[in-house]
């Protein structure tokens, strides 16, 4: 409970902009905590993730969600959907810009999209900061000044956490004033524990694939077991994939590839479930999944 309940904030914050701009980076790196997974492949982000950052005059409830985009699919049109109901819901939308990046007709199209949501105030967010000069990230702010009025601009780096605390301490001043915390302090995310390692397991399954693939991976859970007397928890997963040439990819010659994968994840999910894992996992094809409202169903999109 906040010590002066007259001064706390707490509420809702979506990050928005092009996929790969560096949205889940910086939800994590405000958070303290892993919530959302991160590749340099676009599109990564399939759910509106939440994560919690606890401060001390208030709460931030961040939505990471999947990036704008023009759909080639119905998967691609379903997130889109999922955008749009969540932005009608936040306090504060924050855009994210890379400061290497020209601003270009996504950026555009987005910020447009903006005026959809009078409610919401508007923060312009220019990132990747440590990757680019001063001169390069002057250019850009001036650019995105330019772009609609924003209530803040920021410029940070959310890989080495430089400015911020101060795109903290922005975005709670513009939430609402509430008179108790909306999350218990102990929770970093809403998100389930079983959803939470499926989307590890898709981030290891993203590393080094072709950029067609990894739109064509969805990761389900079948079960979560610990094991009786020991200090170990059996997990079994599926990574679907839309055609028979792509399970060969993500098996690799002789499942060198797939033990990679598993590795990866292991070593990401041990650490959240705080003991040994046995990880399990099953190559299935989905025939063009992502075009298809049954298996998008039983995916759970």
């Amino acid at each position: 409970m906040p010590d002066d309940q007259n001064d706390y904030r707490a509420g809702f914050v979506s990050f928005v902009g092009r996929p790969n701009v560096g949205k889940s980076t910086l939800t994590n790196a405000i958070v303290g905590e892993k919530v959302a997974i991160t590749s340099s492949k676009p599109q990564t982000t399939r759910r509106a993730i939440r994560g919690i950052a606890h401060r001390a005059d208030g709460q931030l409830i961040i939505v990471d969600t999947p990036g704008i985009h023009r759909p080639r699919t119905l998967l691609g049109e379903r997130l889109n959907s999922l955008v749009q109901s969540t932005l009608g819901d936040v306090d504060v939308i924050g855009m994210c810009f890379p400061a290497s990046e020209p601003i270009g007709p996504g950026d555009r199209f987005i910020s447009e999209q903006l005026n959809d949501f009078p409610r919401a105030k508007k923060v312009a967010i220019v990132t990747k900061i440590d990757a680019s000069s001063k001169q390069k990230v002057g250019e850009q702010l001036l650019a995105v000044s330019r772009l609609r009025e924003w209530d803040a601009v920021i410029p940070l780096s959310a890989i080495t956490g430089e400015q911020v605390d101060i795109l903290v301490r922005e975005l709670m001043k513009l939430l609402p004033l509430s008179e108790q915390p909306l999350y218990p302090e102990e929770t970093v995310t809403d998100e389930t524990t079983s959803d939470r390692i499926a989307e590890l397991i898709r981030e290891a399954a993203l590393e080094g694939v072709s950029d067609e693939l990894p739109h064509s991976i969805a990761v389900t859970i079948d079960d979560l077991v610990p094991r009786d007397g020991q200090d170990i928890v059996d997990v079994y997963a599926n990574i679907f994939v839309e055609r028979d040439s792509q399970k060969g990819i993500i098996i690799g010659k002789a499942g060198s590839r797939l033990a990679d994968v598993g590795a990866r994840a292991r070593a990401q999910i041990e650490p959240l479930l705080g003991s040994k894992v046995f990880l399990s996992l099953r190559v299935k094809v989905a025939k063009d999944w992502q075009r298809d409202p049954k298996q998008l169903g039983k995916l759970g999109f």
